[in-house]
């Protein structure tokens, strides 16, 4: 018996006294019905306040760069941030508000389906927001929304700001941030700068993704 025939007989014994469902969402409603879906979803009681704490030290346990401003200081802060970058160019999603890059100098750079990955490897720097952040895993998610782009112009620049709305799109857990998000839409999941290691265990970033993350936390307040 192959590990295969293994694991879906584990699956089938685990399915034994669930009714069988019909096709469509009749059948998908019955379905949910009848497996229990009573375990947690997030640990602790945390406030919007301690999420978005444990988030910034999350995501800086990963190796990224996290600030933190209120929603008037992002301009001058994005302006600081890409300059200490050196940054020429900078890639702007077409939903991104555009008052974020106004004290920018960086000439912006339109997200096109035509872009190749060349061109986009000569871009400087990419700035997006987020379709929500988890403060347990210190993890991002772009749903491809018009604020985020396309998944590529977040993996072939060297340098990625992303903007995360504190606390609105701050969750505690990975099941409350799959509450929020579309199955459907291409779902990119950000845990720190882009890393591998080899076998003998020596860091490498920056492979198959920006070797630079930087995260600003930005309240109204």
């Amino acid at each position: 018996m192959s590990s295969r025939d293994l694991i879906l007989g584990r699956v089938r014994r685990a399915l034994a006294d669930v009714p069988d469902a019909a096709e469509g969402p009749a059948g998908d409603a019955a379905y949910e019905a009848a497996v229990d879906r009573g375990y947690a979803r997030e640990h602790g009681g945390r406030t919007p306040e301690e999420n978005t704490d444990l988030l910034a030290e999350n995501l800086a346990d990963y190796r990224a760069i996290v600030h933190r401003c209120t929603a008037e200081e992002l301009p001058e802060l994005l302006a600081r941030l890409l300059a200490a970058r050196g940054a020429r160019t900078v890639l702007a999603p077409p939903g991104l508000p555009t008052h974020w890059l106004k004290a920018a100098d960086a000439t912006r750079v339109q997200d096109r389906a035509a872009s190749t990955p060349h061109e986009l490897d000569r871009v400087d720097s990419v700035v997006t927001g987020c379709a929500v952040a988890v403060a347990e895993t210190g993890t991002l998610v772009l749903d491809g929304s018009a604020d985020q782009g396309r998944r590529r112009i977040t993996l072939v620049p060297d340098h990625h700001v992303c903007v995360v709305r504190v606390p609105d799109q701050v969750v505690s857990s990975v099941p409350l941030a799959l509450g929020r998000l579309d199955p459907a839409r291409p779902l990119t999941w950000i845990s720190g700068p882009s890393a591998t290691s080899d076998i003998e265990l020596d860091r490498v970033e920056g492979v198959h993704g920006p070797r630079t993350l930087e995260v600003v936390l930005m309240s109204d307040e």
